[in-house]
């Protein structure tokens, strides 16, 4: 009878917790660039070289460009930190809200070759959306960040093959 009861009062929090799982999205994009991938990677893979393809303000407030950078977007409004870098690519994450919704925004950019003289430029997202009221409001998110950083593979693809 104990078992019973303690069953019937953690199935609550069971319901709670499964009621708001996490619903992870991959937002996947790329672009062709006709130039090595080295070449693109100097004309557009600076961590603040956001700015430039996204037309965001960028201002490095904390590390030198390594592991552990913090880029403030936006007057601070937006802050990411780099948690991943290759000879052409980085990773980076959003932290956690002191307080609301977290979801777990990460992003990668690389500029992969694909011959002597092209590569393509590859843009991922990765975010929890479960905080959206329905599926039209998630797909009508990830299409926004998509419609974004689709124009922002544009954007550095032109900057590269200046």
């Amino acid at each position: 009878m104990k078992r019973l009861i303690l069953t019937l009062l953690a199935l609550p929090g069971f319901i709670t917790s499964t009621a708001f799982a996490q619903e992870y999205v991959a937002i996947e994009m790329e672009i062709d660039v006709d130039k090595p991938a080295a070449e693109v990677w100097s004309k557009v893979g600076g961590y603040c070289d956001i700015s430039e393809w996204l037309s965001l303000p960028c201002e490095i407030t904390s590390g030198d460009g390594a592991l552990g950078t913090v880029r403030s977007l936006l007057g601070g409004r937006i802050l990411e930190i780099l948690v991943a870098e290759t000879e052409l690519s980085y990773g980076y994450t959003q932290p956690a809200p002191e307080d609301g919704f977290y979801d777990h925004y990460h992003g990668f950019l690389e500029a992969r070759p694909t011959g002597a003289s092209s590569s393509k430029l590859l843009y991922t997202l990765m975010l929890d959306v479960s905080n959206l009221e329905d599926q039209t409001a998630k797909d009508a998110n990830v299409a926004q960040r998509r419609g974004m950083f689709e124009g922002a593979l544009v954007a550095m693809k032109e900057l590269a093959e200046k």
